[in-house]
């Protein structure tokens, strides 16, 4: 059945419906919809998370409607704003459960809100497709939890890798105290004695603290330091990179995947130059050889979502690109919405050439990525380069 036009309604209750979008036939009824349920922080602190997570979304369900929909059936998106919340996470996830009665979830732009919601979707059985970054989300498996960003625990490793790269040892280390940032600094600790590196300085900062020369000179006065990594994301990021500059701390500087977006850039100014951070291939895709699968696809997502939305893409975005592509390759393969047959569909992935990596998933993979699909970029002349 083709799918020509395009309805909108709107719908209002406890918190805020971003989007709902409904395809019909002309002349005819609508098919019953394929239901996506979604919650991302699209406003607030994490907004820069979840604002190109949402447009990637509509984006491409309007697209994927315009040519048939899936499985001869429209896709219906049903998106909340939940902000950076854990409680309106649970509200929202409930609702898009037992009100929405969707047939699958794609969101969680953050650890937090991801983690809130798993007992909800484990005990209700729901394909759930998390767009957050901690390894704690899919490690140990969960029955029906996936998620798209590489892990922290990824990022982390690939980070140390460079650093062993470039001859350095001595780590010192500043967090956050959100769940990312906390995992983040966990898998720190954890791994830098398997690639010979020691971290020297353990620094901390609260949340919301607009300033962190206190932790970075402490870091700066411990013998041997000689490389930072930062595990956080937003605001804090900038931060962090404005304060190593204004006490002249000349030291290689590395963030995680948690800040792969031109708002890092913009808000560290100056200050961003040769930061360091593993980030997925979509970011630097133009850069990318001609021979990397992951180039076309890479490219073909700037061009669409850049048009559309005359914004800078983000590896967040891809997030949700990768999630919803899945999801329909899964939806494909099963030939149903039965939700024990789309779990399976999506377990059983095998290289899924994405914006964020090539994706195999199995019952004990529920990420399907490794260090490989991360690419290392680092901050030149205001943008992203590729660090050969």
């Amino acid at each position: 059945m083709k799918i020509r036009s395009m309805k909108r309604r709107a719908a209002f209750g406890l918190g805020l419906l971003l989007g709902l979008l409904t395809f019909a036939p002309p002349g005819g009824s609508a098919a019953e919809p394929i239901r996506i349920g979604a919650f991302l922080a699209v406003t607030g602190p994490a907004s820069f998370l979840g604002a190109p997570e949402l447009k990637t979304l509509e984006m491409y369900i309007e697209e994927i409607n315009g040519a048939g929909g899936v499985l001869d059936r429209p896709l219906e998106l049903i998106a909340y704003d939940a902000q950076h919340d854990a409680k309106k996470a649970v509200t929202f996830v409930k609702r898009l459960i037992f009100q929405d009665r969707v047939d699958l979830i794609i969101g969680g732009s953050t650890t937090g809100t991801t983690m809130a919601v798993i007992p909800l979707v484990e005990r209700a059985g729901v394909p759930f497709i998390s767009l957050a970054g901690a390894s704690v989300i899919i490690d140990p498996v969960k029955r029906w939890v996936f998620k798209t960003p590489h892990t922290d625990r990824l990022a982390v490793a690939r980070v140390f890798e460079d650093m062993v790269a470039r001859g350095l040892s001595g780590i010192g280390l500043l967090s956050g105290s959100g769940g990312f940032d906390q995992s983040c600094r966990g898998n720190a600790k954890a791994l830098a004695e398997v690639h010979g590196l020691t971290v020297l300085a353990d620094e901390l900062h609260a949340s919301g603290d607009t300033d962190m020369t206190p932790q970075l000179t402490r870091i700066r006065t411990t013998p041997g330091v000689d490389a930072i990594l930062y595990c956080g994301f937003g605001a804090p990021t900038s931060i962090v990179a404005k304060n190593l500059r204004q006490l002249g701390i000349d030291l290689p500087h590395y963030q995680t995947h948690g800040s792969a977006s031109q708002k890092f850039i913009d808000g560290a100014g100056a200050a961003a130059e040769g930061t360091r951070l593993p980030a997925a291939a979509v970011i630097v895709a133009e850069q990318l050889p001609d021979d990397n699968p992951q180039k076309a696809v890479g490219l073909a997502y700037r061009e669409a979502y850049e048009a559309r939305y005359q914004e800078p893409i983000s590896t967040f975005g891809g997030h949700a690109y990768d999630a919803l592509m899945l999801a329909v390759g899964a939806l494909e393969r099963a030939g149903t919405t039965d939700k024990e047959a789309v779990r399976t569909a999506i377990e059983t992935t095998e290289r899924y050439i994405g914006a964020d990596g090539i994706y195999t998933m199995s019952p004990t993979d529920h990420l399907g990525l490794d260090t490989e699909s991360f690419v290392m970029v680092e901050v030149h002349d205001g943008g992203w380069r590729l660090v050969e």
